[in-house]
């Protein structure tokens, strides 16, 4: 496939992620897309990935999102049709399928991903997962899933199948200890654990500051 073919197919994936996530207000959203396609192709290039099944995977990685569609199957389903319907070799769009298939968090349960460019895409969607950017995510994920901010009768789970991930009560700041902390250790290459490390840093300060004034210290 020419350099031009792929740069065109790109397009209209972030054409069809803008449409299909361009309204989500679940920290979800097409910014997060754009967020996520700029740090895989910065860790591609970094680690020699190949760029394109790189950022395409990236552009579509959450369009089959389970807690946006009725079930996983529905999500991947709607992905592999676009795919079809696309001049992409059945090589890439297998690889594509794969990483978007293996590269959610599920409660931690998820086998690890097989090829780099898999390593690569999950690095960039836990990258964005984890800091700053991050903390404003969990806290408009948790007010659309209608979890409060921290309620202390309700401890961090531990040990949890895909599905009590997704539809057990939690709080914000649980979702921290739950998963958001835990990603620093999960991170695949070294060049997105070296920014892991930072923003893995920034976000437990948080952390530690918010259980503070929780309690009413006065510093």
């Amino acid at each position: 496939m020419t350099t031009e073919a792929k740069e065109e197919i790109l397009a209209a994936a972030e054409q069809y992620a803008r449409y299909e996530l361009g309204g989500d207000v679940t920290g979800h959203d097409w910014w997060h897309i754009h967020r996520v396609v700029r740090m895989a192709n910065h860790l591609a290039e970094r680690e020699g990935a190949d760029r394109f099944v790189c950022s395409l995977a990236a552009l579509l990685h959450d369009v089959a999102d389970e807690k946006l569609n009725d079930s996983k199957e529905s999500g991947l389903r709607k992905v592999r049709d676009w795919l079809d319907a696309r001049p992409i070799s059945g090589e890439d769009r297998a690889h594509v399928m794969d990483i978007i298939a293996n590269m959610s968090f599920g409660g931690g349960a998820n086998p690890p991903m097989r090829t780099l460019e898999g390593q690569v895409v999950q690095d960039a969607d836990r990258l964005d997962a984890i800091g700053a950017i991050a903390i404003a995510r969990t806290f408009l994920y948790a007010g659309w899933k209608g979890d409060p901010i921290y309620d202390p009768a309700l401890q961090p789970r531990d040990a949890m199948t895909p599905s009590e991930y997704r539809t057990g009560k939690s709080t914000a700041i649980n979702h921290f200890h739950e998963k958001l902390l835990k990603l620093k250790d999960r991170i695949n290459t070294a060049a997105a654990k070296a920014i892991a490390e930072e923003r893995h840093a920034y976000m437990a300060d948080y952390v530690e500051r918010f259980m503070r004034e929780w309690d009413g210290a006065g510093d």
